[in-house]
This record gives structure tokens, sequence and C-alpha cells, in this order.
């Protein structure tokens, strides 16, 4: 009878170890769980911020790419024009009309073309002082040249003005993207902690339970509990960065 007695109190005690054990840990546990989904509540007010600027830098330069679009096609239409004055004159034996239009036409191809636009006509940015002494020799020997008289824009051209602000939108858009997986596994920590909580709860009350077998039923349930969660916070993965030396040391 006595063996059985302090086999009872032997258990009873151990339940009671085990009960005092999962508290400190459970307790633990919770604080980490929470820590962390502060963190990721963090990265994902950066990364919405973040987000935010890009896309509004990206909707600046899209909206200077369109205007500087406009003012190209509009240059260009101005170069077509003199182009057709050109052959117009010469076809009349026009001198002094053609030596205007070409004298024209080769300040306004310096003064305004930009170095990609120029490329694709096949103009010279730079000439020779021989070049700028005779513009008129200098624009119909680039007129020979068929991407003088050929549209530039074409539709690897145009993408090309876009090119920067489709960048920062595409990275705006990772970065959102980034700052909603941050939310998520935040949130993931935050249920985390509710199981952790239940944990705590389970093993508050086992105590007051005067039935040993109730008393172990509540324990054995919290244990479950407290794997359940443990194991699920294992699969969320740490927020980007994170490192015990970056809250440590300078």
């Amino acid at each position: 009878m006595d063996k059985v007695k302090d086999k009872k109190v032997s258990l009873s005690g151990v339940v009671e170890v085990i009960i005092v054990v999962m508290l400190g840990v459970t307790a633990l546990c919770t604080a980490w769980a929470s820590w962390i989904g502060s963190l990721h509540g963090g990265n994902q007010a950066t990364n919405y911020a973040m987000s935010n600027n890009l896309a509004s830098e990206g909707n600046s330069e899209y909206n200077a790419a369109i205007q500087q679009l406009n003012n190209d096609q509009m240059l260009w239409n101005d170069i077509s024009d003199l182009q057709f004055d050109i052959f117009f004159a010469q076809d009349k034996n026009d001198t002094d009309a053609l030596e205007k239009n070409c004298y024209v036409l080769f300040y306004k191809l310096n003064d305004n073309l930009s170095e990609s636009m120029a490329e694709k006509l096949g103009w010279k940015m730079v000439q020779t002082e021989q070049e700028i002494n005779d513009p008129q020799s200098t624009i119909l020997k680039w007129m020979e040249n068929t991407k003088s008289t050929t549209s530039p824009f074409d539709e690897e051209y145009v993408t090309s003005y876009f090119t920067n602000a489709n960048e920062l939108l595409e990275k705006s858009q990772k970065v959102l993207e980034q700052g909603q997986s941050d939310n998520a596994h935040g949130d993931a920590f935050g249920l985390v902690t509710v199981l952790y909580s239940i944990t705590l709860f389970l093993l508050g009350i086992s105590s007051s339970f005067v039935k040993p077998g109730f008393k172990y039923a509540i324990v054995i349930i919290s244990i479950i509990t407290f794997i359940i969660a443990t194991v699920y916070m294992c699969t969320i993965p740490m927020p980007i960065g994170f490192s015990f030396s970056s809250f440590f040391g300078s």
C-alpha cells in the first residue's frame, strides 16, 4: 500500500516538475515568437514604405519618358519636313532654299538630338571643323544614309525610353511582395503566440484539478499544443537580414 502511495506521490511530483518546466519554456517561447513577429512587422512597414517610394519614382520616370518621347517625335516631324524641303529644293534647283534648309537642319540636329536618337539616325554628335563650316555638304552627305530618312521609333527604341521607369516599377513590385510575405509571416508568428498562450492557460489551470486523471489529461493536451506550436514555428522563415550580431556590438 505504501509503495502504491509512494508511486502516486512520485508521479504527482514528476508532473508538477513538468508543469513548472513547461511554464518556463513556454513563456520563453512566447516571448521569442512575439519578438520575431514584431521584426517581421517592422520589415513589412519598411518594405511597404520603400515600395511606395519606388513606385512614385517609377511613375515620375514614366511621365518624364512620355514627355521625352513626345518631344523627340515632334523633333522627328520637323526633321522630316526639312528633309522634304531639301529634296524639293534639289529638284527645283533652288540653291537659296537648299542652303537655308540645310543650315536650319544642321543646327536643329546638333542642338536637339539626344545621343540615342542621333545613333538611330546615323548622325554624328561631334563634327569636324570642315563639316561645321559647310553645313550643306554635311547634311546632303548624311541624307545619303538610309538611316537619316527612316523613322527611329521602332518598338525596341520606344521601349528604351521606359527602361528606367520599368526597372523602378518592377523593383517596387518585388519589394511590395516581400512586404506582403513579411506580413504573412508576422501573422503566422501571431498564431504561434496564441498557441503558446493556450499552452500557458492549460498549464495554469491544471493545478486546480484535484483528480490526477484530469490533471494529467490537461498536461498532456498542453504538451501536444506546445509541440504543434513549436513545429509550426520552425517552418516559418526568419526575417530577412536577421542576425543576433546585429543587436549586439558595434
